[in-house]
């Protein structure tokens, strides 16, 4: 059996959920609605498994959280690029689903029920301020950055909880969210949003 782990990803993502904004989840408090209800998109840049190149592709997550984060219990769907090949599918799952240690197995450790892993087209886009996902007739959000004070992005930086550690997220807003897969009907407007770019590793 294979037990090597060299692995790495480096690229952008984003996220929407239905708190307010900027979401309290990252501070270890209770959802603005009592429950989490995520969508999170990756485009990575670069990364591999082993020999296995995974440069270019796209993965979304959507998660549902019954009540506070921290607490886990979430519920989780994986998305992966249709482009994938069957290799980088395997390499990508065992990545995103926490098998192979770094960042992902502490957020899938909250993770208990997971609904499914599932080809897709997914499109990932950036212009400027804005980031946008689209799963057709699946998923579709999109969200811009809020300006601070001084001028240029606001930024979250070393919260005790979020999707990517390794870098300050961007707060921003949603214009768009919706979600309809696995029985799940979600949709609405004007709540929280982060960007960045990620790097995950073991």
């Amino acid at each position: 059996m294979n037990t090597t782990t060299n692995w790495n990803l480096q690229g952008s993502y984003f996220e929407a959920c239905n708190c307010e904004t900027a979401c309290p989840c990252v501070w270890l408090q209770p959802p603005s609605e009592g429950n989490c209800k995520l969508l999170v998109a990756w485009h990575i840049d670069s990364g591999y498994l082993n020999s296995e190149k995974l440069d270019g592709l796209n993965v979304a997550l959507a998660c549902y959280s019954p009540g506070h984060m921290k607490e886990g219990n979430w519920q989780a769907a994986l998305y992966v690029d249709e482009r994938a090949t069957d290799a980088q599918f395997d390499a990508i799952t065992q990545i995103f689903a926490g098998k192979l240690g770094g960042h992902p197995a502490i957020l899938m450790g909250f993770v208990t029920e997971v609904w499914g892993i599932k080809k897709v087209k997914i499109d990932y886009q950036e212009q400027g301020n804005k980031r946008q996902l689209i799963i057709p007739d699946i998923a579709q959000a999109t969200i811009e950055s809020i300006q601070g004070i001084k001028g240029g992005d606001a930024t979250i930086d070393n919260p005790p909880l979020c999707v990517v550690p390794s870098h300050p997220a961007v707060v921003a807003k949603s214009s768009q969210y919706e979600y309809h897969d696995y029985d799940k009907a979600w949709k609405f407007t004007e709540r929280n949003g982060y960007y960045s770019p990620f790097t995950y590793q073991p």
